[in-house]
């Protein structure tokens, strides 16, 4: 689901991608690339308290092998569509 994500990370030190989130569900994976180009992923956190972001984050570290700190959500962050940009440096 993110290779070429990672391709894109690995020559440019980084990406920004557009995530459709679905917070409460029972395990947190990529599902589907949506036609506006979004990735929709599950969330296994509540959408309360930064739980559901903090979940994402964590996923998406383990997926890209970067630092939680190296992601940021750009805009979205109250909302189910999120811009986030990943750096590798």
């Amino acid at each position: 689901m993110f290779i070429a994500l990672l391709n894109e990370l690995a020559e440019k030190s980084t990406v920004q991608f557009y995530v459709r989130a679905r917070p409460g569900m029972p395990s947190t994976k990529a599902l589907s690339l949506m036609e506006d180009e979004s990735i929709k992923i599950d969330i296994a956190a509540a959408p309360e308290g930064g739980k559901a972001n903090a979940e994402l984050i964590k996923y998406l570290s383990k997926e890209f092998g970067v630092t939680k700190d190296q992601i940021k959500i750009v805009s979205g962050a109250t909302t189910r569509h999120k811009l986030l940009r990943i750096t590798n440096h």
